[in-house]
This record gives C-alpha cells, sequence and structure tokens, in this order.
C-alpha cells in the first residue's frame, strides 16, 4: 500500500495551493482519507477527512469555510484545496487511508509566509 501526498510549496497569506493524495494497493473506494498536519515544534492534528461511499465531509474548526477536501474514486486521489492560507497553517501535511486500518503516506511540507 502507498500513499503519496503532493502539493505542498510555499504559499503568501491569503493564497491557495491544493494538495493530492494519491493511493495504490487497496480497494481506493472503500477506504475514508484523512488528512492531518503538524506545525514545526507541535503534534499532529487533524484537518479534513472524506468518507467511503457517500465522500461526506469533516474539517477541523481551524480550517472550516477554508479548506475544501474532495475525492476522485476513479483517480485514487483526494483533493485539499487550501484558500485563504495563514501562517499557522505551515505545517507538514499527511494523508491516511482508513478503514480497519490505516495507512499513512509520506507528508508534503506547506509553508505559508505572512
Amino acid at each position: 500500500v502507498q500513499l503519496q501526498a503532493s502539493g505542498g510549496g510555499l504559499a503568501q497569506a491569503g493564497g491557495s495551493l491544493r494538495l493530492s493524495c494519491t493511493a495504490s494497493g487497496i480497494t481506493f473506494s472503500n477506504y475514508a482519507i484523512v488528512w492531518h498536519r503538524q506545525a514545526p515544534g507541535k503534534g499532529r492534528e487533524f484537518a479534513a477527512s472524506i468518507s467511503a461511499g457517500s465522500g461526506h465531509a469533516n474539517y477541523a474548526d481551524s480550517v472550516k469555510g477554508r479548506f475544501t477536501i474532495s475525492r476522485e474514486n476513479a483517480k485514487n486521489t483526494v483533493f485539499l484545496q487550501m484558500n485563504t492560507l495563514r501562517p499557522e497553517d505551515t505545517a507538514v501535511y499527511y494523508c491516511g487511508a482508513t478503514a480497519s486500518r490505516t495507512y499513512w503516506g509520506q507528508g508534503t511540507l506547506v509553508t505559508v509566509s505572512s
């Protein structure tokens, strides 16, 4: 099983980035996908998730209204559209695929400058 997160980079405050998470080795449509993030010197925290099946989205309060998670099962990919970025969004973003167990990929670094 492999999950590949991509799309990170440097953005200015108020800007946008779109992260992608592409999975292989699993029946992707059967898995909920979750994004966690870890800011420098802090613990990992939940950012957003999208369920299998109905594609119900859930967000941390800190990103609600600014981030949108979506999935394209035909491409085994989940997207995290991040708008109105803030310096406090600076973190390594990790995607995970969860069903009976959770698989994690390598993270992608997002840096937001003020």
